[in-house]
């Protein structure tokens, strides 16, 4: 019984800071043509100003230990965009129960968990654009529970969460 809760906890702990992400990008791109980036002059991040700080000194540190260079005539251009919403409740709950018999007498209880909730999510795109063509052939989308009250270091944290989860698979391996 302990050891049902303990799991319960961890699973409601657990399902509050994940991030979901998705990926998308032109099969036909040779990834090893870029090795050099920057970001549009007139992206709009939708961020306040020190996120954005934040989000590009993440990004810049993930690319760069990735082996690709920032300069001024880059490969490819990155743009980025965020969106914050609120997310639909969710319908998934785990009973906890508990009961008894005494002879012929029985007597139970059981508890509904809901498991994740509604709340605040906060999204970031990045598309890649290639220089010469102006077309896309990469885009990394990933969201996450969003505290607006958070301090500034649980905001680098969560900026570095959902940065890291995206391009953990960037650039895409060859299939």
């Amino acid at each position: 019984m302990r050891l049902l809760l303990v799991c319960c906890v961890l699973l409601f702990l657990t399902s509050c800071n994940t991030v979901r992400v998705a990926y998308d990008y032109d099969k036909r791109t040779n990834f090893n043509n870029y090795t050099t980036y920057n970001y549009f002059s007139d992206v709009e991040t939708g961020l306040s100003v020190f996120d954005d700080r934040r989000l590009f000194s993440v990004l810049d540190s993930t690319l760069r230990a990735k082996g690709f260079l920032q300069v001024e005539e880059p490969d490819f251009y990155i743009n980025i965009q965020s969106e914050e919403f609120q997310s639909a409740p969710s319908t998934n709950n785990v009973g906890v129960g508990i009961g008894g018999t005494n002879r012929n007498m029985g007597g139970g209880m059981t508890i509904g968990i809901p498991m994740g909730r509604s709340g605040l999510q906060r999204q970031l795109q990045f598309d890649f654009v290639d220089s010469q063509t102006n077309k896309m052939f990469w885009q990394g989308v990933g969201s996450a529970n969003y505290k607006e009250k958070a301090t500034p270091v649980e905001r680098e944290q969560q900026i570095q969460r959902v940065v890291h989860k995206i391009f953990s698979k960037f650039p895409p391996s060859k299939n």
